[in-house]
């Protein structure tokens, strides 16, 4: 059976340089693939193109990223927690392409599919449409987006095999699964990674074929976006 392991975020990240185009997991701060955000941080790459859900906040995740000047553009559907995002957008010193939520799924499970492009009705009418190819089907109106096109997709998973077979938890499995084999290079952290051929293949979320390399992550922080709390009655 082939193997994806490398032996840790080092080797995962080979071949990333500057002015590549990047899909992060995550929705919120759950899912976040923080080992390879950090090292993304270390290796001080620049120009970066980041398409996902959300920026992180101020010190984490993507919010990482954006405090070293690193991202140039973000690709995202939902930017409300992070200040440092909010300021660089109105300075002009960040690019910013705001999708709907589902379109931003759907193009990332285009390019995993190998299509070059769907019809979605999210944004007729609306500034999202904007110069974009439009076409009737039944009496209603469609957008014409492409499928994205990026270098790394990294993503998160609770547990993982040795043949790149990833199980999500919860709320874990939301961006993380479609953004699979949706890159040219896909990398996996896991927190549990076990032989091949272990996983009780009904539980398998994503098959190994989506995924090039993985290993097993470290010191997962999982960070709790909006702690809310309330008296016993």
């Amino acid at each position: 059976m082939i193997k994806k392991t490398v032996s840790g975020v080092d080797e995962a990240l080979r071949g990333v340089s500057s002015g590549m185009t990047m899909m992060l997991g995550g929705f919120g701060l759950c899912g976040i693939p923080e080992n390879s955000i950090a090292k993304l941080v270390a290796l001080g790459v620049k120009d970066l193109t980041c398409i996902s859900n959300n920026a992180g906040v101020d010190d984490f995740g993507l919010g990482l990223l954006l405090q070293q000047k690193q991202i140039k553009k973000m690709i995202s559907s939902y930017v409300g927690e992070n200040d440092e995002f909010e300021r660089q957008m109105l300075s002009g010193e960040l690019d910013v392409e705001l999708i709907p939520q589902g379109t931003l799924a759907e193009r990332c499970r285009a390019a995993q599919g190998g299509f070059p492009a769907i019809y979605t009705p999210a944004g007729y009418g609306t500034e999202v449409a904007e110069g974009k190819e439009t076409r009737e089907f039944d009496g209603k109106m469609y957008v014409l987006e492409h499928a994205f096109k990026a270098d790394f997709a990294f993503v998160k998973a609770w547990k993982g095999d040795e043949a790149g077979n990833l199980i999500f938890k919860g709320t874990a499995r939301n961006f993380n699964p479609c953004m699979c084999g949706a890159a040219k290079i896909t990398v996996a952290e896991v927190e549990e990674l076990v032989p091949a051929g272990t996983l009780d293949p009904n539980q398998i979320h994503i098959p190994g074929i989506f995924v090039q390399r993985i290993f097993q992550g470290q010191i997962y922080e999982k960070r709790i976006e909006q702690r809310t709390v309330r008296q016993r009655s």
